[in-house]
């Protein structure tokens, strides 16, 4: 059964613009990423500061596998410093 993720992330104030970019980077080679089905973001309507990101994986272990590999890693090391929260289900 695919394991799905829906969250969303606030950037810190101003930063939303930023944080999407390095995000919509992460989707471009999110389908070299084994078992990673669909990897999309979007600012959330409405609100500048706030990205949602979508995820579907075959199973949680190629999700949390997925956390292990350089181009993720750089991903978070990239994000972090724009973000201000995060939450997901």
């Amino acid at each position: 059964m695919p394991f799905e993720l829906h969250g969303v992330i606030r950037a810190k104030p101003g930063q939303g613009d930023a944080l999407l970019a390095i995000l919509e980077d992460a989707a471009r080679n999110a389908p070299s990423m084994p078992g990673c089905r669909s990897y999309v973001v979007r600012a959330a309507p409405g609100d500048e500061d706030s990205i949602e990101v979508d995820e579907v994986w075959d199973d949680q272990a190629s999700h949390d596998a997925s956390l292990t590999l350089d181009a993720v890693r750089d991903t978070i090391r990239r994000a972090r410093p724009h973000i201000a929260s995060m939450s997901s289900r």
